[in-house]
């Protein structure tokens, strides 16, 4: 059976493609931040939660003996440079480009073996024109474009006919890319299309190019000054350009007093949901009728020295507190299951119900535990 890679195969055309690629026989592996349900109707899709965002790219080796990936993953905003937040740049060029090209740079050595290796990564059109209002992301794309290209070169240096699909639309219809919802109604023939493409070994693949993006790349290249105008107008009179920055905010408090590996486990889980993560961390351990050992400042800069941390702040008493008082209005709120179904917590789903935001019970994992590691320092202490 052929086994299949699709990153970012829960929303749009990745999923769309995930679906086409299942009904081909494909065994087809999702790797994507959030889960879309659909999934669960077939038994040959797994899925696999990863955030981008996060540098670590070792859940690649489980995927080391496949033979088609597809890499969809992207995102981008529509608005004036001066409104992208910072964090905003550093998120687009690590997902659009960095996590890409180190994705490519992890199957590569399979790619050049004569053994057939099918391969497809979304660019965009924006990568291969000026796109003015759309600038980071345009520069995060035609980053991939030409990395590709290069890489197209070096596989055909290396003797083998394999080669990576360059998919470079221009805005596609039943995804959820400029505000939109799924609806494979609209992304199925583009899926099938791509796939097609794919396995013909192309290297370029501009969807609708004679109907509409011919006549946009031979204007850019007459007059690429006159096109930015041309397009920088078109944007502003079409409007799509967003206020919103493309960030997901999640939250979590703790006192993480004698950091352990189950405080590191929490942060790393939470991080897979969100694009930035705020801890609050307790000034000390009133609330549990319990003192520290680590001073509130020594933890705080223990907190913000993990790589899945964007951001500690002194928590508040009740975790709702800071998202009420302005102080972080996050998307995502973690805690552990076990105050799940508890009074409090029932409380902030109702407060949260119309705000949009979703609250994320974490199991507990078994390991070591702060008061396992309080008993056992109290026993030294009371032998001496």
């Amino acid at each position: 059976m052929k086994e299949s890679l699709v990153i970012g195969g829960s929303n749009g055309i990745g999923l769309a493609i995930a679906l086409e690629l299942q009904k081909k026989g494909h065994f087809v592996h999702v790797v994507d931040k959030v889960k879309n349900d659909t999934l669960d109707q077939y038994d040959n899709i797994r899925f696999c939660q990863a955030n981008l965002l996060n540098t670590d790219f070792s859940f690649l080796e489980q995927y080391k003996d496949i033979d088609t990936l597809v890499i969809t993953a992207g995102f981008g905003r529509i608005a004036p440079f001066e409104d992208i937040l910072e964090q905003e740049i550093q998120n687009n060029f690590q997902v659009n480009s960095i996590a890409v090209i180190k994705t490519l740079h992890f199957f590569f050595p399979r790619m050049k073996e004569k053994a057939s290796f099918r391969c497809a990564v979304m660019g965009s059109i924006a990568g291969l024109i000026s796109s003015p209002l759309f600038a980071t992301y345009g520069a995060t794309k035609a980053a991939l474009c030409k990395a590709i290209e290069s890489l197209n070169v070096e596989l055909e240096m290396a003797g083998t006919e394999n080669r990576i699909l360059n998919v470079s639309p221009g805005s596609i219809k039943g995804t959820q890319f400029n505000g939109g919802s799924n609806d494979l109604s609209q992304t199925e023939a583009l899926a099938k299309a791509i796939i097609d493409q794919m396995e013909q070994r192309q290297t370029l693949y501009i969807p609708q190019y004679e109907e509409v993006y011919k006549g946009v790349l031979e204007r850019y290249h007459n007059d690429p000054r006159q096109f930015g105008l041309d397009s920088y107008q078109y944007k502003q009179a079409s409007g799509r350009t967003s206020s919103k920055p493309q960030l997901k905010i999640g939250y979590l408090s703790g006192t993480f007093d004698l950091f352990h590996i189950g405080h590191l486990n929490l942060l790393r889980r939470a991080k897979e949901y969100c694009d930035y993560l705020v801890v609050g961390v307790h000034k000390d351990a009133s609330h549990k009728g319990k003192s520290t050992f680590i001073s509130f400042e020594e933890r705080c800069e223990i907190v913000k020295s993990i790589k899945y941390v964007d951001e500690v702040i002194p928590s508040e008493r009740e975790d709702c507190d800071v998202y009420l008082k302005g102080i972080v209005k996050y998307d995502y709120l973690f805690v552990g299951s076990d105050y799940k179904g508890t009074e409090r917590f029932n409380r902030y789903e109702q407060i949260f119900a119309d705000k949009g935001v979703k609250i994320i019970y974490f199991p507990y994992t078994q390991g070591t535990s702060s008061s396992q590691l309080r008993e056992a320092l109290s026993a030294i202490g009371h032998s001496k």
